[in-house]
Protein backbone atom coordinates (compact mmCIF):
# COMPACT_ATOMS: atom_id res chain seq x y z
CA UNK A 1 0.00 0.00 0.00
CA UNK A 2 1.35 3.50 -0.79
CA UNK A 3 2.06 6.02 0.78
CA UNK A 4 -0.60 8.14 -0.21
CA UNK A 5 -3.28 4.99 -0.17
CA UNK A 6 -2.02 4.75 3.89
CA UNK A 7 -2.76 8.52 4.73
CA UNK A 8 -6.17 8.24 2.37
CA UNK A 9 -7.19 5.10 4.77
CA UNK A 10 -6.10 6.66 8.09
CA UNK A 11 -8.20 9.77 6.95
CA UNK A 12 -11.27 8.19 6.04
CA UNK A 13 -10.92 6.23 9.35
CA UNK A 14 -10.58 9.40 11.22
CA UNK A 15 -13.16 10.79 9.89
CA UNK A 16 -15.83 7.94 10.39
CA UNK A 17 -15.06 7.93 13.79
CA UNK A 18 -15.69 11.56 14.42
CA UNK A 19 -19.12 11.50 12.27
CA UNK A 20 -19.95 8.37 14.46
CA UNK A 21 -19.08 10.56 17.67
CA UNK A 22 -21.25 13.72 16.46
CA UNK A 23 -24.04 11.71 14.76
CA UNK A 24 -26.71 10.55 17.46
CA UNK A 25 -28.70 8.25 16.00
CA UNK A 26 -31.65 8.89 18.20
CA UNK A 27 -31.71 12.82 16.49
CA UNK A 28 -31.18 10.91 13.04
CA UNK A 29 -34.88 8.64 13.80
CA UNK A 30 -36.28 12.13 15.14
CA UNK A 31 -35.50 13.60 11.97
CA UNK A 32 -36.61 10.20 9.74
CA UNK A 33 -39.80 10.55 12.02
CA UNK A 34 -40.28 14.13 11.40
CA UNK A 35 -39.93 13.95 7.51
CA UNK A 36 -42.16 11.06 7.60
CA UNK A 37 -45.13 12.99 9.16
CA UNK A 38 -44.76 15.32 6.75
CA UNK A 39 -44.85 13.42 3.87
CA UNK A 40 -48.20 12.46 5.70
CA UNK A 41 -49.38 15.51 6.10
CA UNK A 42 -48.90 16.39 2.55
CA UNK A 43 -50.62 13.50 1.73
CA UNK A 44 -53.54 14.39 3.31
CA UNK A 45 -53.24 17.65 1.79
CA UNK A 46 -53.60 16.55 -1.45
CA UNK A 47 -56.31 13.71 -0.51
CA UNK A 48 -58.23 16.60 0.64
CA UNK A 49 -58.17 18.58 -2.59
CA UNK A 50 -58.36 15.54 -4.74
CA UNK A 51 -62.02 15.15 -2.80
CA UNK A 52 -62.64 18.59 -3.39
CA UNK A 53 -62.14 18.88 -6.77
CA UNK A 54 -64.62 15.45 -6.83
CA UNK A 55 -67.25 17.18 -5.36
CA UNK A 56 -67.12 20.31 -7.88
CA UNK A 57 -67.41 17.85 -10.26
CA UNK A 58 -70.00 16.02 -8.99
CA UNK A 59 -71.89 18.75 -8.03
CA UNK A 60 -71.41 20.39 -12.10
CA UNK A 61 -72.48 17.18 -13.13
CA UNK A 62 -76.02 17.33 -11.04
CA UNK A 63 -76.33 20.65 -12.72
CA UNK A 64 -76.50 20.13 -16.10
CA UNK A 65 -78.49 16.97 -15.00
CA UNK A 66 -80.86 19.26 -13.92
CA UNK A 67 -80.96 21.17 -16.52
CA UNK A 68 -80.82 18.34 -19.57
CA UNK A 69 -85.13 18.09 -18.47
CA UNK A 70 -85.68 21.92 -18.48
CA UNK A 71 -83.91 22.03 -22.02
CA UNK A 72 -85.91 19.28 -22.78
CA UNK A 73 -89.16 20.90 -21.85
CA UNK A 74 -88.03 23.79 -23.74
CA UNK A 75 -87.71 21.77 -27.07
CA UNK A 76 -90.95 20.56 -26.61
CA UNK A 77 -92.60 24.00 -25.99
CA UNK A 78 -91.07 25.80 -28.56
CA UNK A 79 -92.47 22.90 -31.20
CA UNK A 80 -95.61 23.38 -29.77
CA UNK A 81 -95.26 27.14 -30.57
CA UNK A 82 -94.05 26.67 -34.21
CA UNK A 83 -90.87 27.25 -33.58
CA UNK A 84 -88.86 24.42 -34.56
CA UNK A 85 -85.86 27.19 -34.80
CA UNK A 86 -85.64 27.55 -30.70
CA UNK A 87 -86.44 23.88 -30.59
CA UNK A 88 -83.27 22.79 -32.22
CA UNK A 89 -81.62 25.24 -30.16
CA UNK A 90 -83.00 24.05 -26.80
CA UNK A 91 -82.14 20.65 -28.04
CA UNK A 92 -78.53 21.49 -29.21
CA UNK A 93 -77.75 22.84 -26.18
CA UNK A 94 -79.60 19.43 -24.54
CA UNK A 95 -76.78 17.46 -26.13
CA UNK A 96 -74.03 19.45 -24.88
CA UNK A 97 -75.24 19.00 -21.52
CA UNK A 98 -75.58 15.32 -22.03
CA UNK A 99 -72.44 15.57 -23.69
CA UNK A 100 -70.69 17.56 -20.88
CA UNK A 101 -72.43 14.64 -18.07
CA UNK A 102 -70.90 11.82 -19.37
CA UNK A 103 -67.24 13.65 -19.40
CA UNK A 104 -67.76 14.64 -15.91
CA UNK A 105 -69.16 11.65 -14.91
CA UNK A 106 -65.69 9.90 -16.47
CA UNK A 107 -63.67 12.25 -14.56
CA UNK A 108 -65.59 11.90 -11.27
CA UNK A 109 -64.70 8.48 -11.64
CA UNK A 110 -60.60 8.79 -12.38
CA UNK A 111 -60.61 11.51 -9.52
CA UNK A 112 -62.46 8.99 -7.35
CA UNK A 113 -60.09 6.25 -7.86
CA UNK A 114 -57.18 8.65 -7.75
CA UNK A 115 -59.04 9.43 -4.25
CA UNK A 116 -59.03 6.01 -3.32
CA UNK A 117 -55.86 5.25 -4.25
CA UNK A 118 -54.71 8.00 -2.28
CA UNK A 119 -56.66 7.39 0.66
CA UNK A 120 -55.01 3.67 0.88
CA UNK A 121 -51.62 5.27 0.60
CA UNK A 122 -52.60 7.40 3.35
CA UNK A 123 -53.45 4.26 6.12
CA UNK A 124 -50.38 2.73 4.48
CA UNK A 125 -48.11 5.25 5.26
CA UNK A 126 -50.34 6.20 8.74
CA UNK A 127 -49.40 2.45 9.70
CA UNK A 128 -45.91 2.72 8.46
CA UNK A 129 -45.20 5.71 10.22
CA UNK A 130 -46.74 4.10 13.80
CA UNK A 131 -44.62 1.12 13.34
CA UNK A 132 -41.22 3.31 12.91
CA UNK A 133 -42.18 5.67 15.75
CA UNK A 134 -42.22 2.50 17.89
CA UNK A 135 -39.13 1.03 16.05
CA UNK A 136 -37.80 5.01 17.50
CA UNK A 137 -38.39 4.44 20.49
CA UNK A 138 -37.06 0.57 20.74
CA UNK A 139 -33.66 1.83 19.22
CA UNK A 140 -33.30 5.11 21.51
CA UNK A 141 -33.64 3.37 24.82
CA UNK A 142 -31.00 1.02 23.39
CA UNK A 143 -28.59 3.84 22.36
CA UNK A 144 -29.30 5.83 25.47
CA UNK A 145 -28.89 2.33 27.94
CA UNK A 146 -26.07 1.33 25.85
CA UNK A 147 -24.73 5.26 26.22
CA UNK A 148 -25.19 5.14 29.83
CA UNK A 149 -23.22 1.37 29.93
CA UNK A 150 -20.53 3.10 28.30
CA UNK A 151 -20.29 5.88 30.26
CA UNK A 152 -20.23 3.80 33.57
CA UNK A 153 -18.43 1.25 31.75
CA UNK A 154 -15.80 4.08 31.21
CA UNK A 155 -16.06 5.46 34.60
CA UNK A 156 -15.22 1.83 36.05
CA UNK A 157 -12.42 1.57 33.57
CA UNK A 158 -10.63 4.88 34.82
CA UNK A 159 -11.82 4.00 38.95
CA UNK A 160 -9.75 0.55 37.72
CA UNK A 161 -6.80 2.01 37.01
CA UNK A 162 -6.76 4.24 39.81
CA UNK A 163 -7.34 1.25 42.44
CA UNK A 164 -4.58 -0.78 40.11
CA UNK A 165 -2.01 2.04 40.75
CA UNK A 166 -2.69 2.58 44.39
CA UNK A 167 -2.09 -1.80 44.74
CA UNK A 168 0.77 -1.08 43.63
CA UNK A 169 1.97 1.85 45.70
CA UNK A 170 0.78 -0.52 48.39
CA UNK A 171 2.79 -3.59 47.35
CA UNK A 172 5.89 -1.21 46.84
CA UNK A 173 4.76 0.00 50.27
CA UNK A 174 4.88 -3.39 51.69
CA UNK A 175 8.61 -4.88 49.88
CA UNK A 176 9.76 -1.66 51.06
CA UNK A 177 8.76 -2.76 54.96
CA UNK A 178 9.76 -6.33 54.12
CA UNK A 179 13.10 -5.52 52.94
CA UNK A 180 13.75 -3.16 55.94
CA UNK A 181 12.42 -5.51 58.54
CA UNK A 182 15.23 -8.42 56.97
CA UNK A 183 17.71 -5.56 57.05
CA UNK A 184 16.83 -5.33 60.81
CA UNK A 185 16.79 -9.17 61.20
CA UNK A 186 20.54 -9.21 59.09
CA UNK A 187 21.92 -6.93 61.47
CA UNK A 188 20.54 -8.70 64.62
CA UNK A 189 22.35 -11.73 63.26
CA UNK A 190 25.79 -9.42 62.33
CA UNK A 191 25.62 -8.06 66.20
CA UNK A 192 25.57 -11.36 67.50
CA UNK A 193 28.22 -13.22 65.49
CA UNK A 194 30.52 -10.18 66.47
CA UNK A 195 30.27 -9.15 63.00
CA UNK A 196 29.83 -5.58 63.81
CA UNK A 197 31.78 -3.19 65.99
CA UNK A 198 30.13 -2.09 69.06
CA UNK A 199 28.65 0.30 69.88
CA UNK A 200 32.23 2.02 71.82
CA UNK A 201 33.69 1.32 68.80
CA UNK A 202 37.06 -0.39 68.75
CA UNK A 203 38.21 -3.79 67.35
CA UNK A 204 35.82 -6.71 68.61
CA UNK A 205 38.66 -9.35 69.48
CA UNK A 206 40.26 -7.36 71.47
CA UNK A 207 37.50 -5.57 73.17
CA UNK A 208 36.17 -9.64 74.35
CA UNK A 209 39.80 -9.80 75.55
CA UNK A 210 39.79 -6.97 77.60
CA UNK A 211 36.08 -8.39 78.89
CA UNK A 212 37.62 -11.80 79.93
CA UNK A 213 41.12 -10.07 81.27
CA UNK A 214 38.76 -7.75 83.59
CA UNK A 215 36.75 -10.57 84.97
CA UNK A 216 39.39 -12.46 85.90
CA UNK A 217 41.16 -9.24 87.91
CA UNK A 218 38.04 -9.02 89.75
CA UNK A 219 37.76 -12.17 90.61
CA UNK A 220 40.67 -12.51 92.06
CA UNK A 221 39.84 -9.18 93.93
CA UNK A 222 37.24 -10.93 95.00
CA UNK A 223 38.93 -14.29 96.36
CA UNK A 224 41.33 -11.42 97.75
CA UNK A 225 38.92 -9.12 99.93
CA UNK A 226 37.12 -12.85 100.78
CA UNK A 227 40.62 -13.98 102.57
CA UNK A 228 41.04 -10.67 103.89
CA UNK A 229 37.97 -10.85 105.97
CA UNK A 230 38.46 -14.25 106.91
CA UNK A 231 42.00 -13.49 108.41
CA UNK A 232 40.47 -10.53 109.90
CA UNK A 233 37.82 -12.54 111.76
CA UNK A 234 40.62 -14.69 113.26
CA UNK A 235 42.31 -12.34 114.31
CA UNK A 236 39.05 -10.26 116.19
CA UNK A 237 39.24 -11.01 120.05
CA UNK A 238 36.69 -13.77 120.81
CA UNK A 239 35.11 -11.62 124.19
CA UNK A 240 34.26 -12.95 127.38
CA UNK A 241 35.79 -16.84 128.23
CA UNK A 242 32.38 -17.99 129.42
CA UNK A 243 30.65 -17.32 126.30
CA UNK A 244 33.14 -19.08 124.84
CA UNK A 245 32.84 -21.98 126.98
CA UNK A 246 29.51 -22.38 125.80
Amino acid sequence: MGLWARLKLIFSTKASSAMDRAEDPRQVLDYAYTQQQLLLVRLRQGLVEVATSKQQLERQSKKLEARVPQLDDQARRAIGAGRDDLARIALERKRTALAEIEGLTAQIAEVGAEEKRLAGQERSLQVRIEEFRTHRDVVSARYSASEAEVKVKEALSGVSGELAELGMAVGRAEEKADRLQARARALDSLADIGALQPVGGGDFVENELNRLTSGAEIDDELERLKAEIGARRLAAPTGDGSHGNK
